[in-house]
């Protein structure tokens, strides 16, 4: 078993904690278009309580441990990987709890290339565990506005975790989808679980507006996030959000492997 002191060894040597590679710019960027309620920052959120940037600032220092110095506007930031293991710890309580009930869980990702592997090693223990790791909505259209415009993307899922991508990119399978931080797939996969007496999720589980998007709809949802994703945080804050992990969600993908290991260890879910 992967103990505490050497998971918070690893945080730390792999830059998923500590001095991360988001910079300070990035996230004091985030909470100003946060407090101004910008859809690319609430990422399906909508906050109920007015969040400043103060506020917002102050929050994150709590959740994440980034300084709470309003001065401090430039370098690396910083999670405190105390933090980051209680989240941990925190999230694999609620997927102990989920297997324990044999519920419906659904997986997503706006990280594809970093993330994939780390949620489907969960999802592949749910559904050794009896859970229903649920697909819906394969291969369904989602318009989603970027930077460049409004983009067509199919919802596909890789071992049980959802990413999109766009049309015409690597086949099925492969983990080549679109860096996103929309809630539009969730809302999607969503619909298409409930129509057709099909079963919501009793757990979402993910990243960016997988989580945030999840929550907004009453489906409760844990999840990691960076130090430039508030909404996350502001929803565990607000109660919609039931678990955010502080962490750089753009590291190496295999950096994320001893976290694998260390949640379901502690969820009693070791393959």
């Amino acid at each position: 078993m992967l103990s505490t002191g050497a998971l918070r060894a690893h945080l730390l040597a792999a830059r998923l904690a500590g001095p991360v590679a988001t910079s300070r710019e990035e996230s004091l960027r985030s909470y100003r278009l946060f407090a101004a309620r910008d859809p690319r920052v609430t990422l399906g959120l909508d906050p109920e309580w007015g969040w400043g940037e103060r506020d917002l600032l102050r929050l994150m220092a709590d959740k994440c441990g980034v300084s709470p110095d309003p001065a401090h506007v430039s370098g690396p930031d910083v999670i405190d990987p105390e933090r980051t293991l209680a989240g941990l710890d925190a999230l694999a309580g609620r997927i102990r709890e989920v297997a324990d009930r044999r519920g419906a869980v659904l997986f997503g990702t706006g990280h594809p290339h970093r993330l994939l592997a780390f949620y489907a090693a969960l999802a592949d223990a749910l559904s050794a565990a009896g859970c229903d790791v649920l697909t819906p909505a394969q291969g369904r259209c989602v318009d989603i506005t970027t930077r460049f415009g409004v983009r067509t993307y199919n919802l596909d899922y890789v071992r049980g975790v959802a990413l999109v991508r766009e049309p015409g990119a690597r086949g099925a399978g492969s983990a080549t989808g679109a860096h996103t931080h929309s809630p539009l797939p969730v809302r999607v996969a969503l619909g298409a679980a409930a129509g057709l007496r099909g079963r919501l999720p009793d757990l979402v589980v993910g990243d960016h507006g997988w989580v945030c998007g999840a929550g907004q709809l009453g489906i409760e949802a844990v999840g990691l996030a960076d130090t430039d994703d508030p909404a996350l945080f502001v929803g565990e804050a607000e109660g919609r959000v039931s678990v955010a992990v502080p962490l750089d969600d753009a590291v190496r993908s295999d950096y994320y492997r001893p976290l694998t290991r260390y949640v379901l260890n502690r969820a009693c879910l070791s393959q």
